[in-house]
């Protein structure tokens, strides 16, 4: 894919008042939502909600872009019309996540890094055969005494910086999320100091990789106090803290940032662009 054709993806991926849906359930993750509904846990199972998502009518009108699981990129609707085909006729860009979680990092108790670079390049190659144009990884930074440490941080910013690297490299635009989670009693200047210092670490390595910001998108957090955090903000401080955030630290050149769309501590597997 040559780099205008990056750059018209990613714009469109932001353009108007659409989102981009979360379809980018693991199978262990849906697998345990079904179970305390009693459906049963099987791939079939996930295939026919999923079928459900694909299907809805007029999903175009509101979404721009949906991330896809490495099974939901490979299944189909029950009329053998593969997922991608329908999401694509929908008006609708196909996506992919590729990291592989976020696991323990060695030597720092408490914090994790987001694996799935080995291999990658082959990966990403597949999935532009498949239909993709976008993916995403996600890294996890913790909050509490003496979290993050600059190792955590450093680390999952070089990954996301070598990811996006090598999705330009495949074609693919990449959404870039490095999330300062809720969880802990932090407050919310707490939560703009961690988030500013991750995301300056984040486009430092961006740089580095050589990574087009144009044909990029950034998922960050929000600014917001700890969940346990005694004093709750409203609204208004919320989104100003968070604007102020993002015009200190991410460039000009970054066409779209994207917010999750849920209530505090709950994950609706959607995003907002603005």
């Amino acid at each position: 894919m040559k780099t205008q054709d990056l750059l018209d993806t990613a714009k469109a991926l932001v353009a108007g008042d659409k989102g981009l849906l979360a379809m980018d359930e693991s199978n262990p993750t849906c697998n345990k939502r079904f179970g305390r509904l009693r459906i049963p846990q099987t791939e079939e199972a996930r295939r026919a909600w999923r079928e459900l998502i694909v299907s809805t009518p007029g999903l175009g009108e509101c979404i721009s872009g949906a991330i896809l699981y490495d099974e939901t990129i490979r299944q189909q609707k029950k009329d053998g019309t593969p997922f991608v085909q329908a999401i694509t006729d929908a008006g609708i860009i196909p996506g992919i996540k590729v990291d592989a979680g976020a696991k323990d990092m060695a030597g720092h108790p408490g914090e994790k890094v987001a694996e799935g670079l080995d291999g990658l390049r082959d990966r990403l190659k597949e999935y532009v055969q498949t239909g993709a144009r976008f993916a995403k990884w996600r890294a996890v930074i913790a909050v509490d005494d003496g979290l993050p440490s600059r190792g955590c941080i450093e680390a999952n910013a070089q990954a996301l910086a070598g990811y996006a690297a090598l999705c330009h490299e495949a074609g693919l635009v990449p959404i870039v999320e490095p999330e300062v989670l809720m969880d802990g009693e932090h407050t919310l200047a707490r939560c703009c100091e961690i988030t500013e210092e991750v995301l300056r670490a984040v486009f430092n390595h961006l740089y580095t990789q050589r990574v087009t910001l144009e044909a990029m998108i950034l998922k960050p957090n929000m600014g917001l106090p700890g969940l346990t955090c005694a004093k709750q903000e409203a609204v208004d401080g919320v989104t100003d803290a968070t604007v102020r955030c993002l015009l200190r630290t991410v460039p000009a050149a970054v066409p779209g940032v994207a917010f999750r769309a849920a209530r505090r501590g709950e994950y609706t597997g959607a995003m907002e662009n603005t």
